[in-house]
């Protein structure tokens, strides 16, 4: 069985390769249940989750992606998020490649948001605003730097080290990144956010025309990264309409309060892929995706770097 590390996924999985992969998976569909999910007690009082996300084509290949959830991680410099990846051979149930959970789900997700914001940011964005200074984070920065004319990159995290570390890491790589105080969009083409927040980080009221909101993070009914007038000023697309309304905390926060109903969700990223969904339609209108993962997307990023690593 296949080994792959998080070094052999990178190489494995270059964005441009990686998107096509999933706009294919967005277009031709598998089988995917919502994730299986359980909560523990953590160390600091708060909950830790475990995620089970299976998906399966017949006849090709099935995977399974196990996730623990640690927030309290984070205080202590660690990742928040560990993850392993199981894909096996859908005919016989042979196990063909056990992959590092974390790098496939970091590059997914952030591969995920790029293939949205074709649709849905404006081709010509120059400046991005992240909220969040971990893996996850480090994915965007990296996609939307490969993928968009980005000249400016400001990061925002409740730990201002963290922020600093972030954009030091990626001026390192020729990226032009600096810490900000605060997670002002005023001025962003794109905001992009990956935080565990349970309070909204931005608002509504704030969000200038043009501008392409990018939620990745929060991922439980109990998390929102943004208030109910962003997404009732925006333009709405979800990774998963099933997904986003079981799970998004951002939409169903906003559906509680009445900012927005289930209908505002204007499409889900497939009708954008099948083109059922024209995306972005104006210079001056405010779009915004919400993802909380979808199974379909480890399986298409599993096959991509086991066919990539394995020569077939």
């Amino acid at each position: 069985m296949l080994q792959l590390d998080r070094a052999a996924l990178r190489r494995a999985l270059p964005w441009n390769d990686l998107i096509a992969a999933l706009e294919t998976m967005f277009r031709q569909g598998c089988d995917s249940p919502l994730r299986h999910r359980h909560f523990m007690p953590g160390p600091d009082g708060r909950e830790n989750t475990l995620l089970l996300m299976p998906a399966w084509r017949a006849g090709e290949h099935t995977g399974v992606k196990i996730v623990h959830v640690a927030p309290a991680n984070a205080a202590r410099g660690e990742p928040a998020v560990h993850a392993a990846y199981l894909l096996s051979d859908a005919a016989t149930g042979a196990p063909l490649a056990l992959m590092d959970g974390g790098e496939l789900t970091d590059r997914r997700t952030a591969a995920a948001s790029l293939l949205a914001a074709r649709y849905l940011a404006r081709p010509n964005s120059t400046r991005l605003l992240l909220l969040g200074s971990g893996k996850v984070a480090r994915a965007l920065a990296e996609g939307y730097a490969s993928r968009f004319p980005i000249t400016d990159i400001a990061i925002w995290s409740p730990t201002a080290a963290n922020a600093a570390r972030l954009a030091a890491g990626l001026a390192a790589e020729g990226l032009s990144a600096r810490p900000v105080a605060s997670p002002d969009p005023a001025g962003f083409d794109i905001v992009a956010a990956a935080t565990l927040s349970t309070a909204p980080l931005l608002r509504g009221a704030a969000l200038l025309p043009g501008t392409h909101v990018d939620l990745v993070g929060a991922f439980r009914r109990d998390m929102r990264e943004s208030d109910g007038a962003a997404l009732a000023r925006a333009t709405l697309i979800v990774d998963t309409r099933a997904g986003a309304l079981a799970e998004a905390g951002d939409v169903v926060q906003a559906i509680a309060e009445g900012a927005i109903t289930e209908g505002s969700v204007a499409a889900e990223l497939t009708e954008l892929c099948r083109g059922v969904h024209p995306g972005r339609r104006s210079a001056e209108e405010i779009t915004l995706f919400k993802s909380v993962g979808w199974a379909g997307e480890d399986l298409a990023a599993a096959v991509l770097a086991f066919q990539r690593a394995s020569g077939g």
